[in-house]
């Protein structure tokens, strides 16, 4: 009864919806009512609250059951041990054929949501919603069954996904990593779009690390972001910090974590190899590096001051830290890698996007940062990125085919190299711990909080979801999310807003995420992660 009637009223209001969007040409329109608070925890369940020009409507949760079950997964946000599987980054394609699934000769429609599961233990999966669909026993298709040996998948912690036009396959990251050296231990996969999917692993390629954001450019290129926590200062450290003494670390951790760009020597076949890349910052003309052996001064550093300067333009090259062949066989650490090659460390990003109309030259990352209150409320901690960061990378033109050199002068920094990194938003208490972000339209960015349990008690707020103006740096509380009735109890794992996506679904490469044709005729969602793992899709109102 439960199924029934939520897919009868979900289908109700996608006929509607669908249409209303089709009518949209950039994006989902402007976000220009902002939700006033964010939801203050109370130990029961509360509504998620959206800005009052939209509506969202549920497309699919813990309880619902994947049409074919497979050992221990059974149902789209849980195992059947009771384990949360938490459902993570959406990536909406618009199929021009049926695809097919476990149901022989089965019309699963046109229209489709992937997610990878967020799960470890070797027990990670994909699953597809099909949105066409309205029979539950149709709805979610598992496209990673478990080994008929093992009764595992072998797939742990995928959080990023996107689809790559060149090779015409989904791409899924694993953000995975060995608790002892704080290096990313998990793989890039290819996935294909038919029945049964078929999965391959590029560790041999691409390497292992902490990957969250994978995405294309247009050239065939894959950039990876990763997210890695770093060392933690130890207890009761204090240190000189800016001139001032006796500064409290408190939590403050270690950055760990880059960014990536893999160049394939052939877009059309990932396996043969190519050369993974890394950004590599420069202050004061010389690059902000990562120092194994100094914790403290890593967390101090007056780089990474600078480095989360807002308005300071920095001039960055990307390094080569490994060349891989066709048919390599051997995995490689990426972590290590871009440690060893002086890449620059920042405090766990964890996705990007491509600014609509940059022609694939800037994109903008987010930072996580430290997610505790009394770290971000040491000033000079907070002016190194405690809160977290939305950063923008601005690409040289010509900067894969000229030798790096000097060309122009900004805010006192000399950019040179392959183009320039600055930070357009220093987070703070109100705005902080940023996570998933994607374009709303040409103009408004949307960056998701992850703040955790801890800084929600701290600061006795839920996260949200921002609308941010790139052209005046204006924000707008777009999502307050709330707490489901299994993630508000005391001790659970509170909800978090993630998997936003704003895209048309398009699979050609004319109109791939990042161009701005892939804001015409959009649909959005995102997932109100953990307890009931509710995905939702969000419409404007009227449109």
């Amino acid at each position: 009864m439960y199924l029934k009637l939520k897919y009868t009223v979900a289908l109700a209001a996608l006929a509607a919806a669908t249409t209303a969007l089709a009518d949209s040409p950039k994006g989902v329109g402007p976000i220009t009512f902002s939700v006033p608070n964010a939801v203050s925890p109370t130990g029961n369940p509360q509504a998620t609250l959206v800005s009052d020009n939209f509506s969202l409507r549920l497309l699919a949760s813990t309880p619902d059951l994947v049409e074919n079950p497979s050992g221990d997964i059974t149902t789209f946000g849980k195992l059947a041990t009771g384990a949360d599987t938490v459902p993570d980054i959406h990536t909406y394609l618009v199929l021009p054929r049926n695809p097919g699934g476990p149901t022989q000769g089965y019309d699963y429609g046109r229209h489709f949501l992937y997610q990878g599961h967020e799960n470890g233990g070797d027990m990670a999966y994909i699953t597809r919603i099909n949105l066409d669909v309205a029979d539950p026993a149709h709805r979610i298709t598992l496209l990673t069954p478990v080994d008929s040996a093992s009764g595992k998948t072998g797939l742990n912690r995928i959080d990023g996904s996107s689809y790559n036009p060149f090779t015409q396959k989904l791409l899924f990251a694993e953000e995975d990593d060995n608790s002892a050296t704080l290096n990313g231990t998990g793989n890039v996969h290819e996935v294909s779009l038919g029945w049964p999917a078929q999965r391959v692993s590029l560790e041999a390629f691409i390497g292992t690390g902490g990957f969250e954001g994978v995405h294309p450019d247009d050239k065939g290129n894959i950039y990876l972001i990763e997210d890695i926590g770093g060392k933690t200062a130890p207890s009761g450290t204090t240190a000189t910090v800016d001139g001032v003494a006796n500064v409290p670390l408190k939590s403050a951790r270690q950055p760990n974590s880059f960014v990536y760009r893999f160049v394939p020597n052939n877009p059309k076949r990932l396996q043969d190899g190519g050369k993974l890349q890394s950004l590599q910052v420069y202050v004061d003309g010389a690059p902000v590096t990562f120092h194994a052996n100094d914790v403290i001064g890593d967390i101090i550093s007056p780089a990474q001051k600078q480095l989360y300067t807002p308005g300071l333009r920095l001039p960055f090259k990307w390094v080569t830290i490994h060349e891989s062949h066709k048919d390599d066989a051997t995995p490689f650490s990426a972590t290590e890698a871009a440690k060893a090659a002086g890449a620059t460390p920042f405090k766990r990003p964890e996705n990007m996007t491509w600014l609509p109309d940059s022609h694939f030259r800037t994109f903008y990352f987010t930072a996580t940062g430290d997610t505790d209150a009394p770290t971000g409320q040491v000033p000079q901690l907070a002016a190194r990125g405690a809160w977290g960061a939305i950063i923008r990378v601005d690409l040289r033109e010509n900067e894969e085919h000229e030798e790096h050199e000097e060309h122009e002068e900004h805010h006192g920094a000399r950019a040179s190299g392959d183009g320039s990194v600055s930070v357009f938003v220093l987070g703070d208490q109100d705005h902080a711990a940023f996570d998933n972000i994607f374009f709303a339209n040409r103009e408004q960015l949307l960056a998701a909080e992850d703040r955790g349990d801890k800084l929600h008690d701290q600061l006795q707020k839920y996260d949200s979801i921002w609308a941010y103006n790139v052209r005046n740096g204006r924000a707008a509380r777009f999502v307050a999310l709330g707490a489901d009735a299994l993630a508000a109890p005391n001790g659970a794992a509170d909800n978090e807003p993630t998997g936003v996506i704003i895209s048309n679904g398009s699979p050609t490469k004319g109109e791939m995420v990042g161009m701005e044709g892939s804001l015409e005729h959009v649909r959005g969602f995102f997932t109100q992660q953990h307890g009931l793992n509710q995905v939702y899709e969000f419409y404007k109102i009227g449109r």
